[in-house]
């Protein structure tokens, strides 16, 4: 019996690493394939509108993400986590394919919500399976591999967003039609997700939600827990404010490579595509060496304080000191950027260790979502700063240490959550 049940949870762990491997190539894809998918489809416009367009499609993604994290955590707490898990992923697949083949602005602006609402589900209902089904004293392990892991997916999406021709050729031997390089990278996205699904055999439900599933005084996925208690409102936006950091590198600082701070630093030449795969190679490093100190202390908040100041340390000194620095030394200090966030798995199970079994799921999956949703707030706050005549050094830096410091002091007022038995209900106060 304990071997079936560690093949089992391994089982699980596997596909929702894989399945968050699939959730951040899309993620990232679009920012990759944007340009290229834009040029084809708005034959005539001009770079402004292009670039209007694209911002447009990405705000249309996080919209959906922000939907999906509400829809899919309540789901997950009402229905089970399996069943959003894979649900998560088939639904971001099929958007996938979809993606390859509009040909048209408000088509794509819908297939990107849709994709948004997909991606919003899988990770947060993966760390609560995971996270429920292990171990007190070795969850951690688990969340480890599946973000450490599932970072890589923005490396592939990097590569094959700039060289998919190889698979494009295949592709075309076996349908007949010839397939832009944008397309190709979205068609690879979605087979590969419902290759995922066909995994699902021998996965099994949280016993922790199974335990509750059929109790009717039980409140599940109700937004009052949350909302509705005081104490829990309060550790909710703790939650979100630890994470924005990693989003303020990711989203500001290296998604603007090119456009900002490539030409602040004296750089030329810099690609967005290969600044975010140095950086998710990072950030995927990162994940595990957090993951494993998080273990080793037998602490999450320590490790959070280490790497937020970490963070603060690199950020301070590629604003600052880093000017006229060569193109491959830029990507370095990608890498080490993208090193400093690598606490997102050790986040996203704080998140969901905070949290009682009948509001698990929601916690897990609205908390990541709210964080990637703030990447417009920072960006708008950056972008305030710059038109008030400050430069883009000064101006990211204000940006950075306002948001750091809230995630530090935020760290500080959670409790400790390493070892904490999870089977436990939350009630509306």
């Amino acid at each position: 019996m304990k071997t079936n049940s560690t093949k089992q949870i391994s089982l699980i762990i596997v596909v929702a690493a894989l399945g968050y491997f699939v959730d951040i190539y899309d993620l990232v894809l679009f920012g990759v394939v944007k340009s290229e998918s834009l040029d084809q489809i708005m034959v005539g416009a001009d770079a402004i509108a292009k670039a209007n367009t694209g911002k447009f499609l990405f705000n249309m993604q996080m919209l959906g993400m922000l939907l999906g994290g509400l829809l899919w955590g309540i789901l997950g707490d009402k229905k089970g986590r399996l069943k959003v898990l894979f649900g998560s992923i088939l639904l971001y697949s099929v958007a996938n394919l979809a993606n390859a083949f509009v040909t048209d602005v408000p088509t794509y602006a819908f297939v990107r919500v849709i994709a948004g609402i997909g991606l919003a589900g899988e990770l947060g209902a993966g760390i609560t399976l995971v996270s429920e089904m292990m171990s007190k004293e070795k969850r951690g392990y688990g969340t480890m591999v599946i973000v450490t892991f599932g970072a890589l997916g923005a490396v592939v999406a990097s590569l094959v967003g700039a060289k998919g021709k190889a698979i494009g050729s295949v592709l075309t031997d076996i349908s007949g039609q010839v397939y832009a390089n944008w397309q190709v990278a979205y068609i690879v996205g979605g087979l590969m997700g419902l290759v995922l699904l066909l995994m699902r055999v021998g996965t099994i439900e949280s016993h922790f939600f199974q335990s509750i599933k059929h109790e009717s005084g039980i409140k599940k996925g109700d937004l009052r827990l949350i909302f509705g208690n005081r104490t829990n409102f309060i550790k909710y936006v703790h939650c979100i404010l630890i994470g924005i950091p990693i989003w303020y590198i990711i989203g500001l600082l290296i998604m603007n490579s090119k456009d900002n701070f490539g030409p602040w630093l004296g750089v030329q030449g810099v690609v967005n595509g290969t600044a975010v795969m140095y950086a998710y190679i990072g950030l995927s490093f990162g994940d595990l060496i957090s993951g494993i100190l998080s273990q080793v202390l037998r602490s999450r908040k320590r490790v959070v304080y280490l790497y937020l100041l970490f963070t603060l340390t690199l950020t301070a000194i590629f604003l600052f000191f880093m000017h006229g620095i060569s193109l491959n030394a830029y990507y370095l200090m990608c890498f080490l950027l993208g090193t400093g966030t690598g606490y997102w798995a050790i986040f996203v199970t704080i998140a969901a260790e905070q949290f009682g079994t009948n509001i698990r799921s929601t916690a897990a999956n609205t908390i990541p979502n709210f964080v990637r949703g703030s990447v417009n707030l920072v960006v708008m706050f950056f972008a305030f700063l710059v038109s008030a005549n400050l430069s883009d050094g000064i101006s990211a830096a204000i940006v950075g240490i306002i948001f750091i410091s809230l995630a530090l002091y935020s760290i500080s007022q959670l409790k400790e959550t390493f070892g904490k038995d999870l089977n436990y209900m939350e009630e509306i106060s």
